[in-house]
């Protein structure tokens, strides 16, 4: 129970101090250490990362780190994507869904490896100096659904993609887009528990003991998040995430696993042809403004 303390503390330090990270540890977490089936885990998670988020969210917006507007437009086209992924993770077996965390986990680890040095950070107080006044809409709804999906089918928070995502696209300075990230995280987990109302099974004091100790760590991450080097910090733990993720793989990749995947393919081609469209036409819209922005340049 102490270990167990100990690492719900991490998940909430990381939390704070990044935006997102913490969350993805979770699941992992009440799967192999604690022993838990892999969508109460989904869910416990879902309940941690939000509250947790949501308390974290006022320690950064006392400091003028948060942009309302750009939160709630990329929330709102989140709580989209995660109500369906809450609803779609239903449907899918236990082993799959723990193989589309580890997809998830290497992905993010990539991101984390191979990101740029963010914009330089902002003031500390007076957020309208680098709050957008307006926003590139599309991109951001695009965006917004696909990590709200994401967020509702495996459970994580998206900060990992939320924060280059706004620091980049939204132009928001470093600071700002965890801030930022943290409230839009809280709008997505609320409403990807939603997506799950139909089969929710959660350990109500085991979920407890987890959220208190992420709080706790929550605190602790937003008061180090101006003294720490971010970017050092996510590099080394993408590093950690790239081993975690190739853990989950070697560990879940079995025949039963591939069966099942098959199965779960041909009895709902349809819909995955039709998730698999929306992805597709999303990024080569991506495609076609970083091309336009390069012909700008």
């Amino acid at each position: 129970m102490l270990i167990l303390a100990v690492l719900a503390t991490s998940v909430g330090i990381l939390l704070g101090l990044l935006g997102g990270g913490g969350s993805i540890l979770t699941v992992p977490i009440l799967v192999y250490l604690v022993g838990m089936p892999a969508k109460s885990a989904i869910v416990t998670s879902l309940i941690v990362v939000g509250i947790t988020s949501s308390i974290a969210v006022f320690n950064h917006a006392r400091h003028d780190r948060v942009c309302w507007k750009t939160g709630f437009v990329f929330g709102l086209a989140g709580m989209v994507g995660a109500y369906m992924g809450g609803r779609a993770a239903a449907f899918v077996p236990d082993t799959v869904l723990l193989l589309l965390f580890a997809v998830v986990m290497l992905t993010a680890a990539m991101a984390m490896l191979r990101s740029k040095r963010s914009r330089p950070t902002a003031p500390p107080s007076g957020n309208s100096r680098f709050c957008p006044a307006q926003l590139p809409i599309l991109p951001i709804v695009f965006d917004g659904f696909l990590v709200g999906l994401i967020t509702g089918l495996v459970g994580v928070g998206g900060g990992f993609l939320l924060v280059p995502a706004l620091n980049h696209l939204a132009g928001l300075p470093i600071h700002a887009a965890i801030g930022t990230s943290l409230f839009i995280i809280t709008l997505q987990s609320g409403a990807a528990l939603a997506g799950h109302a139909g089969h929710l099974n959660i350990d109500l004091q085991l979920t407890l003991l987890f959220t208190v100790c992420a709080v706790i760590g929550s605190f602790i991450g937003s008061a180090w998040s101006g003294k720490i080097s971010s970017q050092s910090l996510k590099q080394g733990f993408g590093v950690f995430v790239l081993l975690l993720g190739c853990f989950l793989l070697y560990r879940e990749i079995n025949r039963e696993s591939i069966a099942q995947m098959h199965s779960l393919i041909q009895e709902n081609w349809q819909f995955i042809f039709g998730a698999a469209t929306v992805v597709i036409v999303s990024l080569l819209y991506r495609l076609w403004l970083w091309v336009h922005r390069l012909q700008a340049q």
